[in-house]
């Protein structure tokens, strides 16, 4: 058990009420409200160098992230700001915050600030509010035989989080969408409403399956050969078994994953927005446990399924 793990463990005595769903989920679920909550970390979550108001940006869409999951619409949001007396910082993070939820339809309802010593890594946070709608799917009702579907691409954040670590002046695509991730909320509404389980991939592919698997009691099985890849992320990374194994454990994609009953193929049965790439990875199987192919070959696990803190 890693020690994100044991944290959990040791807190869900302390979290009893339904709406906390045995902390099994990225959100709660409260009189018709999903209410999520999501830090980031500087040099954890984002580099000491990038861009103020693309920080700001990625606050909101991590967190809108977990709401498009749940098949919410932003209702509101509490912001817990950290100010380290850098007023032109604080200022262009702030409009890149405001850009996001002016985007999304999230207003600003309150929050919290407070002062930093000089130096200290900023940690910043944010409380999300959404309307749930006629089903908010959990990490755990998935069933063995549902196919495991990803709205979204993989691999593109982590590649550009590779290429900023090697070139600090590293633009592109893939900077880009690591700098300015987009939460799939449309997505999100549509597939709620036939998903047995859904989450976001914020961990890495691999973890992430792992987790919605547990939660369901179930084992999943993951084809690499299916996932989905960017021509932006093909033409840094190729496309061969590392290449996949990188964009399956990589992190930070905010794509949905999602088991739908067998017989639902979401490309052809849902009105999902212009653009939204579908893609089945896998599937839910009897037992436990995440197993990988890759052209049917069986595959390894790697050692690290994704993102841990703690690990």
């Amino acid at each position: 058990m890693s020690g994100e793990q044991q944290i959990l463990a040791a807190l869900r005595p302390l979290a009893t009420d339904p709406a906390a769903r045995g902390l099994l989920d990225d959100a709660a679920l409260l009189d018709g409200l999903v209410l999520s909550h999501d830090t980031i970390a500087e040099g954890v979550h984002y580099l000491p160098d990038d861009p103020p108001d693309s920080v700001g940006w990625k606050l909101a869409a991590v967190n809108l992230s977990d709401l498009a999951a749940k098949g919410a619409a932003p209702a509101g949001a509490l912001l817990s700001l950290t100010l380290r007396g850098d007023s032109e910082w604080e200022e262009r993070f702030l409009r890149g915050f405001h850009a996001a939820c002016e985007s999304y339809g999230l207003p600003l309802l309150g929050g919290d600030t407070i002062a930093l010593p000089d130096g200290a890594p900023r940690v910043l946070g944010l409380t999300v509010l959404g309307r749930a709608g006629a089903r908010t799917p959990s990490r755990g009702g998935g069933r063995p035989g549902d196919r495991l579907w990803v709205a979204g691409v993989l691999g593109d954040s982590a590649a550009g989080l590779d290429c900023l670590r090697r070139d600090t002046k590293a633009e592109g695509p893939l900077v880009d969408v690591y700098r300015r991730p987009i939460p799939q909320l449309a997505a999100g509404r549509a597939l709620a409403g036939v998903a047995n389980a859904m989450m976001d991939v914020s961990d890495g592919l691999l973890l992430d399956a792992a987790r919605l698997a547990d939660a369901s009691g179930c084992g999943a099985d993951i084809a690499l050969d299916t996932l989905p890849l960017s021509t932006s992320f093909v033409a840094e990374r190729g496309a061969g078994l590392d290449a996949r194994l990188f964009a399956a454990t990589g992190g930070d994609d905010y794509a949905l994953l999602c088991a739908l009953p067998a017989g639902v193929d979401p490309n052809a049965t849902l009105c999902l927005p212009e653009g939204t790439r579908m893609a089945a990875v896998g599937s839910l199987t009897d037992g436990m446990g995440i197993h990988l192919t890759d052209d049917g070959e069986p595959v390894p696990l790697p050692e690290r399924l994704g993102h841990e803190h703690f690990a």
